[in-house]
């Protein structure tokens, strides 16, 4: 038969990064393009004793169909951290247990956003909630970044001239891809100029316990007192990807929409994976568990960006240093003979795979230079032969 697409799916694309994924798969690829979390940083042990402790004691608890909101427990935990530790949420805010972080971008857009509507994000961003945005039709509107976070000057002529913005979308620690932490005084800019045009802010920070060297910065949300800012967090990269929960803190108003839109989707996030969690936070050293994942994430990002110096960077590509996070930007000169795109298709027959930047902008056809690197999957190994193949293919073609 025919089989007839939807209007708003149809002019979707794959994912750039799970194409690349299907060449990561052969054995002989070095793969510099995932973004999942080291392998040697899962808390495996202790999650396995905490799974078999819920269901020798708690079977029909962790089996059972639960609240949409989340498991009470874990919600009354990441609210009091993120309370404690960050000044994040008010009485005027509620917590959602989402399906991973990547939900909380599409709760949120179904909940305010009308075809045609535009979302307004950093320029690059991640490629994910950039399609969750598109599927909704909503219209994207990137904003060019340098090394202190988005434009203001940009960002508010964006709010004036384009039509019908719904929020801003930032990811103000350890930006995926770019690396760039957002500086405390655009964090205030970018809230003000939210402020004063009458627009949300969606602040996505699946990396800010990932610093590995630096200062921390407050959050967005901290400094919330209009109710502007919807504050996603994650599990994901400090405990497993695979558990999928994320949480959104929102104005009360807008979270129970997305709880209504949520029931619709999914009823309520893994049970069994919200009971570990919470068991994890309270009654393990969580605090002691995110320590060791600097450490883990310092070592490899310190020995990738000394790879780059020795191997990239005398050809010619540049990048710039990070203070966390799982991933490095990296620049093909100006003069470069090859384009971007061409370059990471060589890389490819080269048997490394990276990340083409174009993916990660609004307009997929719009030239870039650049391209992501991921460095917590590979092993020291992998990541020492993948630069040096790099290296030797930009000396040979740039």
């Amino acid at each position: 038969m025919e089989y007839v697409i939807s209007d708003r799916v149809q002019t979707l694309k794959p994912s750039a990064i799970r194409e690349i994924f299907k060449y990561a798969a052969d054995p002989t690829v070095v793969s510099l393009s995932a973004g999942n979390p080291a392998p040697e940083a899962f808390p495996t042990e202790a999650i396995a004793e905490i799974s078999a402790k819920i269901l020798a004691e708690r079977p029909v608890d962790v089996l059972q169909y639960s609240v949409t909101e989340g498991y009470p427990p874990l919600r009354r935990a990441v609210w009091d951290y993120m309370q404690t530790k960050y000044n994040v949420g008010n009485e005027n805010d509620d917590i959602l247990i989402t399906s991973g972080a990547q939900q909380v971008m599409d709760l949120f857009t179904k909940t305010v956003c009308n075809e045609g509507d535009t979302v307004i994000c950093e320029a690059p961003s991640f490629i994910g909630s950039l399609n969750s945005f598109r599927s909704y039709n909503c219209r994207l509107c990137g904003i060019p970044m340098d090394d202190q976070g988005m434009r203001p000057d940009l960002l508010e002529k964006a709010l004036q001239t384009e039509k019908n913005v719904r929020f801003i979308y930032i990811i103000a620690n350890f930006q995926n891809p770019s690396g760039i932490t957002t500086s405390f005084e655009r964090r205030k800019a970018v809230y003000e100029l939210a402020k004063k045009y009458n627009v949300m802010i969606v602040e996505d920070n699946p990396y800010g316990e990932l610093r590995i060297s630096g200062e921390n910065v407050p959050c967005i949300k901290s400094l919330d007192t209009e109710g502007l800012v919807v504050y996603a967090g994650s599990f994901s990269k400090v405990l497993s990807p695979g558990m999928r929960i994320g949480y959104a803190i929102a104005p009360k108003p807008v979270l129970q929409k997305m709880i209504v839109c949520k029931q619709g989707e999914d009823v309520h996030t893994n049970t069994w994976a919200q009971m570990v969690a919470h068991e994890f936070m309270t009654n393990y050293d969580f605090e002691g568990h995110l320590a060791s994942l600097r450490e883990i994430y310092k070592k490899k990002a310190n020995f990738c960006m000394d790879l780059l110096d020795k191997y990239l960077v005398p050809a010619g590509i540049s990048y710039s240093r990070i203070e966390g996070g799982l991933f490095i930007w990296c620049k093909l000169p100006d003069n470069a003979k090859i384009s971007m795109t061409e370059f990471c298709k060589q890389a490819v027959l080269n048997k490394v795979c990276v990340v083409p930047g174009n993916a990660f902008l609004t307009d997929e056809t719009e030239q870039c230079s650049s391209f992501r690197i991921n460095f917590s999957t590979p092993t020291d190994e992998q990541l020492e032969k993948g630069i040096r193949i790099l290296g030797k293919l930009a000396s040979e073609v740039l």
